[in-house]
């Protein structure tokens, strides 16, 4: 018998555990929960769930914690889940079925990905917890249950409607404006809302009983983000200058100003209880919840500032006294939910005892009257969107590994052991073997600190090709597990992929992202203002390109929104770097995207802004763009208007520029229908994959 060279047997051994092990469909078929409520009382959770575009609502009780699906939509037609929400009594749950609750516009409006005879509506639905039958109630979107569990108060056509028991919808009032963030009293007899007037927006109240509509302090400022008092005899509400300002350099950076008002509902007389510092890092923070302004126990206002450089909790008397830091350090926090005795807060936070925690997220809790923040989970998983039980006891959160995807968990506060929920949940044949991603971190030409993670798989050729991912936003942060996001679930899904298939991959942390403080959030000389974010992208293409493993001559890179335009940024300005890409939905042309309010053409600097803004755009630099390229696009995209890529590519046609293309008719920014996001990953690795050539 002939033996079989030692030599060979290695090579084939190694070529056949490089092999790729798993689909595209396998991998992008992760279970992602979203939503997760608490009720008032019993113990009970929810969440929505999307199982491979199928969106359903499940429920689980303590003490066992066994889910349960109580909705039964059986068709991936890419009709979205939002707005769930418990009864007072926690017998029934409400929620909103359809829209683009991720867009930047018409996010109420019916989507249609699976291209049905007639656009679907954007409608209220009702199941009971115990199950059933649901039940659509009403076309509308933003639904509240009332305290006595009897009426819902929703938006319908920008204003108020409701609908109860076995009676049609009806309109409650109607007013100027659009009308939004609607909200019972305590005692259930007045409804507030905010009504936004374009120049001005104010805080509403509608007396049930005596139909009648009253202003709480209205001014010609922007009021915004009302909220009730425990005892329903005030509101707090958020104000921000309204109208627009005197013309400004436009390239300098501005302060967002904002205050914190309370007004007392039976005079509707308002006094400002707190005034932001009139620095960069006081104004008002644009991290998940913005000011995450909440009333809790013991006449206390909790608010979220920027104002020590990082995104933390504060806290101050309603009425009078300074206010309290109740967060403090090098992290930022977010996810900020009041716990049901309104005495204490949970909150996800990028920190923890090991230095890789500032791009991971684990779940912290204080109490608002002060002492000490306690971190309640802690390790090398992603815990993140707590919400209390009613007993204040158990915490619900959604927890990831680098290798697991997000699934609701249950942590007992009295002996920290914490419950996954559902591993059923994950597909039969979701892959087991996935790569765990590594923290590197680097320096940008100017000096700057770039943190990425790193996804390679053991073993393959001495050198292999590499790709930069550029997330989107640009108001993210990539982290070392399965990310809580549901666009960025599936970025991850796609980099395991990827180095599956044989390339080294690196997420990077560009500045613009959140994380890492306010300088580094919202850095000067970025986006329209001169692109230095693009210093960060390079820097790491250039981190690949010195891995000694990493082929230079095959490096890649891909991103969506945000990360499309730094995509296209890199292929423009660095196609030696960079050899090939793919830019799906990214912004393009920038010189029409100044955030200019009219008059603005009086700036001192208004022709030297609009130079600015052309050279930040990739359009600028198309004589130097010679790396092939697929552009990708929903076309009925609300975050980034189609017409970004079509210009493109018309210029790309008259140049006779390399280029592919996918255009996805009828489907969105975020890919509601899964064989739509099927498709498009799967169009994306195979164009870098037949470009670079993994071995």
């Amino acid at each position: 018998m002939k033996k079989t060279p030692l030599f060979l047997f290695l090579f084939l051994w190694c070529s056949f555990c490089f092999a790729q092990s798993f689909t595209m469909e396998q991998i992008s078929s992760f279970p992602f929960p979203s939503e997760l409520v608490t009720s008032s009382e019993g113990n009970k959770m929810a969440w929505a769930m999307n199982e491979k575009g199928l969106r359903n609502v499940y429920v689980a009780q303590a003490p066992d914690f066994n889910p349960r699906k109580i909705t039964d939509f059986n068709e991936d037609n890419g009709q979205e889940i939002s707005s769930l929400q418990f009864s007072e009594d926690g017998n029934f749950l409400i929620c909103v079925r359809g829209g683009e609750h991720g867009s930047n516009w018409d996010y109420n409006l019916g989507i249609n990905p699976s291209q049905e005879r007639f656009m679907p509506k954007v409608e209220i639905w009702k199941v009971s917890f115990m199950g059933g039958s649901a039940e659509m109630l009403a076309e509308g979107d933003e639904p509240v249950v009332s305290p006595d569990n009897q009426t819902i108060a929703f938006v319908k056509n920008k204003q108020v409607w409701t609908v109860s028991n076995d009676k049609k919808p009806e309109q409650l009032f109607e007013v100027k404006g659009a009308v939004g963030s609607l909200s019972w009293s305590p005692d259930g007899k007045l409804l507030l809302f905010n009504v936004n007037r374009t120049s001005h927006s104010l805080i509403g109240i509608y007396d049930l009983a005596g139909q009648t509509i009253r202003y709480l302090s209205p001014s010609f400022s922007r009021d915004s983000s009302p909220k009730w008092s425990p005892e329903g005899n005030k509101v707090a509400f958020i104000r921000r200058p309204g109208g627009k300002g005197e013309p400004q350099p436009i390239l300098e950076q501005r302060h967002n100003p904002w205050e914190i008002w309370v007004a007392d509902v039976a005079t509707g007389n308002g006094n400002m209880r707190w005034k932001a510092g009139e620095t960069l890092r006081g104004s008002i923070s644009t991290t998940h919840g913005g000011a995450n302004l909440n009333w809790g126990a013991d006449n206390t206002l909790i608010y979220l500032s920027y104002e020590d450089g990082w995104p933390h909790l504060y806290a101050m008397n309603a009425d009078s006294g300074p206010s309290r830091q109740l967060t403090k350090g090098e992290f930022m926090v977010e996810h900020v939910r009041l716990g049901p005795d309104k005495r204490s807060i949970v909150f996800s936070a990028n920190t923890g005892p090991d230095v890789e925690d500032i791009d991971r997220r684990h779940i912290g809790s204080v109490f608002i009257q002060g002492g000490d923040m306690e971190l309640i989970t802690k390790g090398s998983g992603i815990e993140a969107m707590p919400a209390v039980l009613s007993d204040n006891r158990h915490i619900a959160y959604f927890s990831s590994t680098a290798t697991r995807p997000l699934l609701p968990a249950i942590m007992d506060r009295e002996n920290s052991v914490e419950k996954l929920i559902g591993k059923n949940f994950l597909p039969s044949d979701f892959p087991p073997q996935l790569v765990t991603p590594k923290q590197v971190v680097f320096k940008s030409p100017d000096g700057l600190t770039i943190h990425g993670q790193l996804f390679e798989k053991e073993g393959g050729p001495s050198k292999k090709p590499a790709i930069v991912f550029v997330h989107g936003g640009p108001q993210r942060q990539m982290l070392l597990g399965w990310h809580y996001g549901d666009y960025y679930s599936n970025t991850y899904a796609v980099n395991q992929y990827l180095a599956d298939l044989g390339f080294v991959v690196l997420a990077v942390n560009f500045r613009l992202g959140i994380g890492y403080g306010y300088e580094f959030h919202k850095p000067a000389r970025t986006y329209w203002q001169g692109a230095e974010e693009y210093l960060d992208v390079k820097a790491a293409g250039d981190y690949l390109a010195e891995l000694p493993q990493v082929d230079n001559k095959r490096i890649g890179i891909y991103g969506g929104s945000y990360g499309g335009y730094l995509t296209a940024m890199a292929l423009a300005k660095d196609s030696d770097l960079f050899s090939v890409g793919v830019d799906i939905h990214g912004v393009h042309e920038l010189s029409s995207r100044l955030e200019m309010p009219d008059g603005f053409e009086k700036a001192p600097d208004f022709e030297k802004a609009q130079r600015t803004a052309f050279f930040s755009s990739p359009l600028a630099y198309l004589d130097t763009w010679t790396s092939p390229v697929l552009f990708i696009h929903g076309d009925d995209d609300r975050n980034v208007q189609v017409s970004q890529t079509t210009d493109l590519i018309r210029r790309f046609e008259e140049r006779k520029l390399p280029f592919e293309y996918l255009i996805i008719p009828d489907d969105s920014h975020h890919w509601m229908r899964f064989s739509n996001l099927v498709k498009v990953n799967q169009a994306t690795a195979d164009f870098l994959k037949k470009h670079l050539k993994p071995e």
